[in-house]
Protein backbone atom coordinates (compact mmCIF):
# COMPACT_ATOMS: atom_id res chain seq x y z
CA UNK A 1 0.00 0.00 0.00
CA UNK A 2 1.50 3.41 -1.03
CA UNK A 3 1.37 6.36 1.03
CA UNK A 4 0.19 9.87 -0.10
CA UNK A 5 3.87 10.93 0.00
CA UNK A 6 5.06 7.67 -2.07
CA UNK A 7 1.91 8.11 -4.67
CA UNK A 8 3.08 12.01 -5.39
CA UNK A 9 6.66 11.17 -5.50
CA UNK A 10 5.86 8.66 -8.51
CA UNK A 11 3.77 10.76 -9.80
CA UNK A 12 6.58 13.71 -9.86
CA UNK A 13 9.02 11.21 -11.25
CA UNK A 14 8.19 8.75 -13.27
CA UNK A 15 9.96 5.16 -13.28
CA UNK A 16 11.86 6.00 -16.56
CA UNK A 17 13.57 9.53 -14.91
CA UNK A 18 14.42 7.59 -11.69
CA UNK A 19 16.39 4.68 -13.77
CA UNK A 20 20.04 5.59 -14.07
CA UNK A 21 20.96 5.67 -17.41
CA UNK A 22 24.45 3.04 -18.65
CA UNK A 23 26.74 5.73 -19.04
CA UNK A 24 30.22 3.38 -20.06
CA UNK A 25 33.39 4.59 -21.01
CA UNK A 26 35.14 3.49 -24.54
CA UNK A 27 36.93 0.93 -22.47
CA UNK A 28 33.77 -0.42 -20.05
CA UNK A 29 31.79 -0.05 -23.48
CA UNK A 30 33.80 -2.60 -25.79
CA UNK A 31 34.14 -4.86 -22.87
CA UNK A 32 30.59 -5.35 -22.53
CA UNK A 33 30.02 -5.41 -26.72
CA UNK A 34 33.43 -7.08 -27.85
CA UNK A 35 31.71 -6.54 -31.21
CA UNK A 36 32.89 -2.54 -30.70
CA UNK A 37 36.68 -2.08 -30.20
CA UNK A 38 37.87 0.70 -28.28
CA UNK A 39 39.91 1.72 -31.71
CA UNK A 40 36.74 1.78 -33.87
CA UNK A 41 34.61 3.38 -31.14
CA UNK A 42 37.23 6.36 -30.48
CA UNK A 43 36.77 7.05 -34.23
CA UNK A 44 33.62 7.45 -34.12
CA UNK A 45 33.47 9.41 -31.90
CA UNK A 46 36.46 11.83 -33.31
CA UNK A 47 34.04 12.06 -36.38
CA UNK A 48 30.72 12.54 -34.36
CA UNK A 49 31.09 16.57 -34.45
CA UNK A 50 30.62 18.53 -37.58
CA UNK A 51 34.20 19.75 -38.16
CA UNK A 52 35.84 22.68 -40.53
CA UNK A 53 38.36 21.83 -42.72
CA UNK A 54 40.19 22.85 -45.99
CA UNK A 55 37.82 21.52 -48.39
CA UNK A 56 34.80 23.28 -46.24
CA UNK A 57 32.47 22.01 -43.71
CA UNK A 58 32.06 18.22 -42.80
CA UNK A 59 28.66 16.63 -41.04
CA UNK A 60 29.38 14.63 -38.21
CA UNK A 61 27.87 11.25 -38.11
CA UNK A 62 25.49 12.32 -35.40
CA UNK A 63 26.89 9.94 -33.12
CA UNK A 64 27.19 12.76 -30.54
CA UNK A 65 23.62 12.84 -29.20
CA UNK A 66 24.78 9.44 -28.15
CA UNK A 67 27.60 10.96 -26.02
CA UNK A 68 27.60 12.56 -23.01
CA UNK A 69 31.23 14.95 -22.28
CA UNK A 70 32.48 16.27 -18.66
CA UNK A 71 35.97 17.63 -18.88
CA UNK A 72 38.15 15.31 -21.19
CA UNK A 73 35.68 11.96 -20.31
CA UNK A 74 33.49 10.73 -22.58
CA UNK A 75 30.62 8.53 -21.93
CA UNK A 76 28.85 6.37 -24.01
CA UNK A 77 25.06 6.47 -23.24
CA UNK A 78 24.27 2.86 -24.25
CA UNK A 79 20.44 3.14 -24.94
CA UNK A 80 21.39 6.17 -27.31
CA UNK A 81 24.19 4.52 -29.11
CA UNK A 82 22.21 1.49 -30.12
CA UNK A 83 19.49 3.86 -31.04
CA UNK A 84 21.74 5.49 -33.22
CA UNK A 85 23.21 2.40 -34.68
CA UNK A 86 19.49 1.27 -35.82
CA UNK A 87 18.74 4.67 -36.94
CA UNK A 88 21.86 3.72 -39.28
CA UNK A 89 20.41 0.93 -40.83
CA UNK A 90 17.06 2.87 -41.41
CA UNK A 91 15.54 0.79 -38.76
CA UNK A 92 13.60 3.40 -36.62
Amino acid sequence: MQTETTQAINAAYPASLTQPRALLTVRQFAERHPAFQQGSLRNLIFLAESRNTSRGKIEGNGLDAALVRIGRKVLIDEAKFFNWIDAQQGVA
